[in-house]
Order: C-alpha cells, then structure tokens, then sequence
C-alpha cells in the first residue's frame, strides 16, 4: 500500500522528523487559503499522486505570489501527469500540498527498506539528493553508502553520526541529521513499513535538517495491526480492477497483455505468464485465486478480467492440491454462464479430482479449448487472442 507525500509528512512529524508546514488541499480556493494561513513569501504547490518524478513531469511549481499559487493550483489540479512512475496516460492529480518554502543549501537522499539477503533493515544514503537513486546508482556507486542494521539495537548513535559525515553533513548539523535518522527508522520499523524514503533531505542556510519530500510503502499483510495507516488509502490513485479483487480476497494486479490469466498460487501464475510469453503471447494480468477459491470468488474473477477491453482469450490453470479441481471446474462453469462469456477460455487442470474437473468441464456444454500441459495451455491460448483457435 502506498500513500501520498503529506500523509508520509505526517507519519514522520510523529516520530520527531523534521518537515516544513504545509497543507492538502482539493480545489484552488483551498490552495490560496493555505498559503495565506502559512504565510510567508513564498510557497511550494505540489501534485499529489502515488508517484515519484513528479517535479520533472510539472507537478511541483515554487510561487511567489498569491497570485501564482492560485495559478499554479489550477495548472496542477486536474492535469494527467506523466512521471518515469505511471504509464503513459499519467495520473490524473485530485490533491495538492502547499508548503512553506525552503532555503535549500544541499540536497541528500536517505531510505529504508528490507534487504532479503541480511534478512535485515537497511539505511541508503548518498550526498546525491534530488536525483533517482537508481541514477545514482549507475552512474556514482560510490556515492552511496548502506547500514545494515540490528534489530535489536535499531539504528545507533554512531551509525547514524558515521553515515551522516559519509554523505556530507557539517560537524555542527549531526546531532539534527541523528535524531532525523533515528526518527525515519523509528518511523519505519512501527508502521511496518516495506520503503521508507526522503529524497531530498535538505541542509537549510541555517544547518537544519529538513526532510523536503516523503515516500512510504507499507507491508499490506500488516495493515491489519495500523488501522490508522489504512485509513489514508487513497483508492482514486490505484487500478480500479485491483480494488475490486481486493474485496474478494483476489490477488490481481493488471497488465498490458491481452491473454487473462486465472491460476491458484503465485508461483504458478508467475510461471504461467513467463509460458505465456515464451510462446509469444502477452498476459492481461496476474491472478491468483488462493488456494480456497469458491465458485463465487471464480465468477467474480471472470468479471473482473472480463472488464478489460483489450482481453481476447483466458487461460484456466490449475493445480489441484488443497484446492480440488472439481470445485474449480464448477466455479469455472458457473462463472461462464454467469458472465455469458464471449473470449476464448483454455482450462488446464492438475492434481486432486482432476478427471472429475475434467468431466464436469466437458459435460458443461461450454465451449471450452481442454490443455494438458502447461506448454499444450500456453500454446492454445495464443492461437486463440491471435483468432487461430
């Protein structure tokens, strides 16, 4: 799950980070009144969408008038914008934050995440703030530096101090740098976060340090322990096929590809795809069922994939271990009529129960392509999206 900058500000004004004051707004009017309740000279109109590049795709305008924020919110406001993080069609902006201006001296990057290798939290920081780390990372490797750190300890003193020098913080702004690392993995680690990021981290004229932007990404198995975190879940930014799944307890993510794919288990439906693919087919999207799909959670899958207008044939695949293929098999013929499909459907089906599924399949009266193996499966359904079958 993701949220939107301000929200991230908030998390982190909790835990002792320091951020400058701002406030969301959805509409212009709401814009010019924040500016003037904050006062000042100057003031930052930024988009808010659930993703990164947002002031090289024109989502981010420094006004120095009343006058331009007010132009700036409704340039901004509305707009589809177009970041390396969408698609090509951008994201259309609902929200702004208007925030006090800065007085930026140097911009740093500091993030959080979870290295699967140490099985650890690990602090990234780089002098190179305001930059894609991942540029960063090609061309200045060097320039980054990482603290694997313990659990049991959190982040230290020392290692706060030490990665605070490495990346070019002053000798008289590192006791501001500590308590703003030490906030960020505080932060972190008790919303059960999965990224935590500021880019940029500022040193102001003055030698404050100032986390200028907040990117978080939490763990959605853990949401059930932050209801606060859930609260904040925006579903205008996400795919409107992905919050309809989520109500069934359907893991689907979309595509580009016009093949669906219905499958029990991600490792099956990751390898499924990769077959797709290997036979020069291209997947709709990632579904997997779970291993205790229902008829009703099947016919709710077919609807879903079915709502994507480029879809031109489904692939069934299914193994049959706690979930038995006779009960899929009626979840498959109960959602076909249910949805009086219209695209092709290639069922292949494996494991317990799998001649009663069949069976039932083939008594159906539907008109439904039967695959054995995988590559049987594969190769069937790209003959069919291609209009072969």
């Amino acid at each position: 799950m993701k949220i939107h900058e301000y929200q991230g500000k908030e998390i982190l004004r909790k835990f002792g980070v320091t951020v400058p004051r701002g406030i969301p707004c959805l509409s212009v009017d709401e814009a010019v009144k924040a500016a003037e309740t904050l006062g000042g000279k100057v003031w930052v109109v930024k988009a808010q969408i659930h993703a990164g590049g947002r002031g090289k795709g024109g989502g981010v305008k420094v006004a120095k008038s009343l006058e331009q924020v007010k132009e700036y919110a409704d340039q901004i406001l509305g707009m589809q914008l177009v970041t390396h993080q969408t698609d090509a069609n951008g994201q259309k902006v609902r929200r702004l934050l208007i925030e006090e201006g800065a007085d930026i001296q140097k911009e740093l990057y500091v993030s959080l995440v979870t290295d699967r290798v140490s099985q650890r939290v690990v602090l990234m920081a780089s002098s190179e703030g305001g930059m894609d780390i991942e540029e960063v990372a090609e061309s200045h490797p060097e320039k980054i530096h990482n603290v694997i750190i313990d659990p049991a300890t959190g982040l230290t003193d020392a290692d706060a101090d030490d990665v605070a020098r490495k990346i070019g913080v002053p000798e008289a702004s590192i006791a501001d740098a500590r308590a703003n690392l030490q906030g960020l993995y505080k932060a972190y680690w008790e919303t059960d976060s999965s990224l935590a990021e500021i880019n940029p981290l500022i040193l102001t004229g003055e030698g404050k340090v100032i986390a200028l932007d907040a990117k978080f990404n939490f763990d959605s198995n853990a949401l059930f322990r932050h209801p606060e975190i859930v609260a904040y879940r925006d579903l205008d930014e996400e795919d409107p096929a992905e919050v309809e799944a989520s109500k069934f307890d359907l893991a689907y993510i979309s595509l580009d590809g016009n093949i669906g794919c219905l499958v029990n288990g991600a490792g099956l439906a990751m390898a499924t795809m990769d077959t797709i693919k290997l036979f020069g087919g291209e997947p709709a999207n990632f579904l997997d069922v779970g291993g205790g799909a229902t008829a009703e959670k099947v016919t709710e899958a077919f609807k879903i994939m079915l709502k994507n207008p480029g879809l031109k044939a489904i692939l069934v695949n299914i193994f049959g271990g706690i979930m038995r293929c006779d009960v899929i098999a009626e979840g498959v013929i109960t959602a076909s009529k249910a949805v009086s499909l219209k695209v092709p459907l290639v069922v292949r089906m494996k494991g317990t129960n799998e001649d009663l599924g069949k069976k039932m399949l083939a008594d159906s009266g539907l008109p439904i392509i039967a695959a054995d193996t995988m590559e049987d499966a594969a190769k069937s359904v790209v003959a069919a999206a291609a209009g072969q079958a």
